[in-house]
């Protein structure tokens, strides 16, 4: 029997990269028949949560997990982007080795590669194979990164401090203080990582976008528009994470709640995989959604007062959360709202009939899938790329709500019942939701077979196959 096509894709150890680039194998996998290897670094013993998800890898795909890095020592940045970058780093021996026996055994033709892993497409050229970043946030964020390199070179000082918005090709204009919150100090590690990543996207073969034209139309569009120099861009989003990996008795009980609740009427509240909330605005939060009368499902973690990421390369809390809520909060809102520890089967909340409106940290994930279900939205964002993403949500799009900060940094219980309430039941909720509900269509046709994003995933893998032919 010929051998098929093979691709092999390294990740980031972190469950939102991670997550996408399952649901990209099964499709190469299911509509292609490619083969498909990943090789995952690990800053010391994979997960439970990462060894539950690859473990959904349909037959056709494999795992290698590579030796355990530390990286304690080898950077000063605590920002835990430069760790996990360094990781991939340190980890560029062992995938070296990987590759050639897979270049020996099998139709190997392409690597793609984590941006975080960028430093690896040195592997890839060595190996005689092509090379490709998958780009797992938004194509306003790709726009940055291409235009990365120059403003470093332009401006001085701090992004943070630009006295004019930042206009990229086909995107919305945005404040210097919303722009990806690694590159907001220039003298730290994970700033010059995410420079390095930047120049080295101009030397692969292309990059595969997970977004689709429907939603960022004139930024994909200033993308594919080709110029020297520039790879080809691959938009073949939204790819979402559709079933659930776990069985915790809990992650039930939520479901079952929403059975018993009304046609969208619950708001959904998470923070994903890596977010935390400092102690103060947790409190407010609950005494808000209490003050809103709305009902609502709350994803709780501990909260952390000095991180909004405290959680990006962890699953779980560190600690019960529930104490820090307000006392008697729980009794009192028993019946319309239901919080849980930690983790909610996310997709299926999402494509539940009675959820009508989700409260996310702006994760490009969590946004997809949000899209893809057609649930409106209030934007939270913490840390990463998200306050870029709640602009292009707030702005551009037009399918989210984005709440006040009072003078200390926090958003006060008041502001949290207005803007719920106006989502779940105000005019500006009514033209949200139908909106979203017009890219929930868009999004299910690009992923249909004539769709847009189908077309450029076939594009694609017809390089792939072109190229096994000599091998």
């Amino acid at each position: 029997m010929e051998k098929p096509t093979r691709i092999a894709i390294l990740p980031s150890p972190v469950m939102g990269h991670i997550n996408p680039l399952v649901e990209f194998t099964k499709r190469l996998v299911a509509h292609h028949n490619l083969a498909v290897t990943f090789i995952v670094p690990t800053i010391g013993s994979p997960s439970k949560t990462l060894k539950q998800v690859l473990q959904t890898l349909p037959p056709g795909a494999d795992v290698v997990y590579l030796p355990p890095v530390s990286v304690d020592g080898k950077t000063t940045s605590a920002k835990p982007e430069a760790h996990v970058s360094l990781a991939i780093k340190l980890s560029l021996s062992p995938v070296r080795e990987v590759i050639k026996s897979l270049k020996a055994s099998s139709k190997l033709v392409a690597l793609v590669l984590d941006p975080f892993g960028a430093d690896a497409f040195g592997v890839a050229k060595e190996f005689d194979i092509l090379s490709y970043i998958f780009f797992i946030v938004s194509a306003t964020a790709l726009c940055l990164s291409f235009e990365l390199p120059n403003l470093d070179k332009t401006v001085s000082g701090e992004f943070r401090d630009m006295k004019e918005p930042l206009k990229l090709p086909g995107c919305v204009p945005v404040q210097g203080r919303d722009l990806m919150e690694p590159i907001q100090d220039r003298s730290d590690d994970a700033y010059k990582m995410i420079l390095n990543q930047s120049k080295s996207f101009f030397f692969v073969d292309g990059i595969i976008l997970n977004s689709f034209l429907g939603f960022e139309e004139e930024a994909i569009q200033a993308l594919l528009k080709e110029e020297p120099g520039k790879p080809a861009v691959y938009p073949v989003g939204p790819l979402i994470r559709m079933g659930m990996t776990d069985t915790v008795e809990e992650s039930y009980e939520c479901l079952t709640w929403l059975d018993n609740q009304p046609s969208k009427s619950v708001l959904f509240i998470s923070f994903g995989s890596g977010g935390t909330l400092s102690c103060d605005q947790t409190k407010e939060i609950a005494l808000g959604l209490e003050l809103s009368g709305q009902r609502f499902l709350w994803v709780l973690r501990s909260p952390n007062n000095e991180k909004s990421n405290a959680n990006f390369l962890s699953a779980e809390s560190f600690e019960d959360p529930f104490p820090f809520l307000p006392k008697g909060f729980l009794e009192r809102v028993k019946g319309r709202g239901l919080v849980v520890s930690s983790w909610a089967p996310q997709a299926q909340v999402l494509s539940h009939g009675s959820t009508g409106g989700f409260l996310s940290h702006c994760g490009w994930n969590s946004i997809l899938e949000s899209v893809v279900h057609g649930v409106p939205l209030i934007a939270w964002p913490l840390y990463a790329e998200h306050k870029m993403n709640a602009v292009l949500f707030t702005e551009s799009v037009k399918v989210a709500l984005r709440p006040k900060e009072s003078g200390n940094g926090v958003v006060s219980c008041e502001e949290v019942s207005r803007v719920v309430g106006s989502l779940m039941e105000g005019e500006e909720g009514k033209r949200i939701r139908q909106r979203m509900e017009e890219l929930k269509e868009a999004a299910a046709k690009t992923l249909g077979e004539d769709g847009c994003s189908s077309k450029a995933l076939s594009k694609l893998v017809g390089i792939w196959k072109k190229r096994a032919i000599s091998c």
